[in-house]
């Protein structure tokens, strides 16, 4: 589907600019263009993906109404075979799980199951629910038994949206952590000891595998609405849903569902979390790609009354992550440092169920490669990611 797409980025200098940019980008203005990241405010960088035809149409309006834009990926299609056949390349021997590469949802279970039962004194696995096309979902519980029967509970998860790989990637590498450094690293074990922690690794099941099988670029569940398929599953919980920063058009990238939890896999992680109850004390859902440690809200500019504390915690994150590699993430409430969206994990988590330590997190990188960052870079993400995730474990533990 992508063949010779090019990623060009533009920035808005003014108000007028921003609104210009959402008349000229709104769904079905164009054929031929995939919106990476949507113009939001000044000065945030807007990305899209453009086919060939369309770009030299694109580029003259930009130019015209005075904006710059510029190629940042020249050949979108040479960038997904770079990830893919790389990785072929590398796996041919099948001896041990490379963490440096990206991975197929098969491999991922096969993974988990290996993982949980290498570590089985710390870690368990479960079918956390079942997919729209029938494949389950997993989840990972990690507990030590230096603790007390009742422990706060740290929730991750990450792949809601299927084409950002880094997330997976990431979860897996972190996850590996947790248990490689358990009784290794004062740090770790502490956190381990203190918190019960439960992993999705890939969220988005039926998006992911079709990310691999058809189109690398898809986002959305596959559910089928109407004419096209997929939801997105992060505009499709049920807290102010389907409100500013989302589509009711089931062709768009935002679309909300038909209904609140229309999507199997969102009210079955959705109804698990709830199910735990007070317990749970932090809740991170992982994305790509901007780099930045954002608290609720999403769907409204306005700050809610735990923001001081949700935003510290953010910068103890994001201060332990620049430590690794120099690093620097952005912070804030969704809605003010990346764009409003309605119906999202975070603010269902925390407005629904009263999680005050609720995050979504956008990896790396800042727009160089966006979704397609290149395999090289999932270590180094995890590493500093992993250093911001126990940071913020010891954060949310002294201040509950």
């Amino acid at each position: 589907m992508q063949g010779s797409y090019s990623v060009i980025k533009v920035v808005p200098r003014s108000v007028e600019d921003v609104r210009f940019l959402q008349g000229l980008l709104q769904e079905h203005t164009f054929k031929g263009i995939d919106v990476w990241k949507p113009p939001s405010r000044v000065d945030s960088p807007v990305a899209v993906s453009v086919a060939p035809e369309i770009l030299p149409v694109l580029r003259g309006l930009l130019t015209e109404r005075g904006l710059e834009p510029k190629i940042t990926i020249p050949d979108v299609q040479k960038e997904i075979d770079k990830q893919t056949i790389h990785r072929i390349l590398q796996l041919t021997d099948g001896v041990t799980f490379d963490y440096s590469q990206y991975h197929k949802l098969d491999e991922i279970n096969a993974w988990t199951k290996n993982i949980t039962s290498v570590y089985s004194s710390l870690a368990s696995m479960f079918q956390i629910t079942t997919s729209y096309e029938g494949r389950p979902v997993y989840a990972i519980k990690i507990s030590s038994t230096n603790s007390s029967a009742s422990k706060p509970i740290f929730f991750f998860d990450g792949g809601i949206h299927a084409r950002e790989w880094i997330s997976p990637a990431t979860m897996m590498y972190m996850t590996n952590q947790l248990l490689e450094q358990y009784g290794k690293d004062v740090q770790v074990t502490r956190m381990v000891n203190e918190f019960d922690w439960y992993i999705v690794p890939v969220f988005n099941v039926d998006g992911y595998d079709y990310t691999w099988t058809n189109d690398r670029m898809w986002r959305k569940t596959r559910t089928k609405h109407g004419i096209c398929r997929g939801v997105d599953p992060n505009r499709n919980w049920d807290f102010e849903w389907c409100k500013q920063g989302a589509s009711k058009d089931p062709c768009s990238d935002t679309y909300c569902g038909p209904s609140p939890f229309s999507e199997p896999v969102v009210k079955g992680v959705a109804d698990f979390i709830k199910g735990l109850g007070s317990d749970v004390k932090a809740y991170i859902d992982f994305h790509s790609y901007s780099e930045v440690w954002m608290s609720p809200w999403g769907y409204t500019r306005d700050l809610p009354k735990d923001f001081d504390m949700q935003d510290k915690g953010s910068i103890q994150a994001v201060d332990a992550l620049k430590s690794v590699y120099g690093t620097t993430y952005d912070h804030g409430s969704i809605a003010n440092v990346l764009y409003t969206a309605s119906g999202s994990s975070v603010d269902w988590t925390y407005g629904v169920l009263g999680i005050k330590y609720s995050y979504a997190v956008e990896l790396r990188d800042k727009g160089e490669f966006g979704f397609l960052l290149p395999a090289d870079q999932i270590i180094p993400t995890g590493q500093e990611t992993f250093k911001a995730l126990v940071a913020l474990a010891e954060f949310v533990f002294n201040n509950p």
